[in-house]
């Protein structure tokens, strides 16, 4: 599919220079009629402007990157095309987060689910975690192309179908059906916080197993050795 994209696109660009060259020097080319020639260059047109005008509005969303940031992202080695990826996916991770939240409190079996889970703690402290250590990110993929957006898409339904005002059985059954889903995943979403800082914990816990074997060393050093008088 990949392929037969860049292939239609090579064909596209090829008729609109040919389309151009036409237009420019009043020449046509056998069966192929003029007017389809200028159609397909404005068609070229119109998609062209259409994505610069979608990177320009991605561009605008982003918040100002601070000569901290930019230091930040060069310690971790991350090249301009990586900085720009990350600060992407995370302004969109950002918006999920604040929409997600918004709706764990509009319904009270939603604010029931996220206070069993701590469901939007945990998205919040995962966004705060990726930002400290952006090389973390791949740790993350099924937190921000998965449970947070299939968290954010069914909160958004079952808020939906609650406001319906008149309910019925199969009503009630599907919104409890929605609730444990939501229930499901927002403990696969605490999940991978911890998986996220599983390697936090491992280095904290060998941390404290040496400060634990150093503050044994020093008090079987400083205890004094008894003489004759005290056995």
């Amino acid at each position: 599919m990949y392929y037969l994209k860049k292939i239609l696109k090579i064909m596209l660009i090829i008729f609109v220079t040919i389309g151009l060259l036409g237009i420019l020097f009043d020449t046509t080319i056998s069966g192929f009629p003029k007017f389809l020639l200028i159609l397909l260059f404005l068609l070229f047109l119109t998609r062209r402007r259409r994505r610069q005008a979608i990177q320009k509005n991605k561009h605008q969303l982003l918040p100002s990157l601070t000569a901290e940031k930019i230091h930040h992202y060069e310690e971790t080695g991350m090249s301009e095309q990586q900085i720009a990826f990350f600060r992407e996916t995370m302004a969109q991770t950002k918006d999920q987060i604040v929409q997600l939240e918004k709706n764990m409190h509009s319904a009270s079996k939603l604010k029931a689910i996220d206070l069993r889970n701590d469901t939007v703690k945990a998205a919040k402290a995962m966004f705060k975690e990726l930002v400290k250590e952006p090389n973390k990110l791949h740790l993350a993929d099924q937190f921000l192309y998965t449970h947070l957006p299939n968290l954010v898409e069914l909160t958004d339904k079952y808020l939906e179908i609650d406001a319906h005002e008149l309910k019925n059985k199969n009503t009630y059954d599907a919104l409890n059906k929605s609730a444990q889903v939501i229930n499901d995943i927002s403990e696969l979403l605490a999940a991978d916080y911890q998986k996220l800082v599983a390697d936090d914990l491992d280095e904290l816990e060998v941390e404290m197993t040496l400060a634990q074997r150093a503050i044994r060393r020093q008090k079987e050093s400083d205890t004094p050795i008894p003489n004759e008088e005290e056995k």
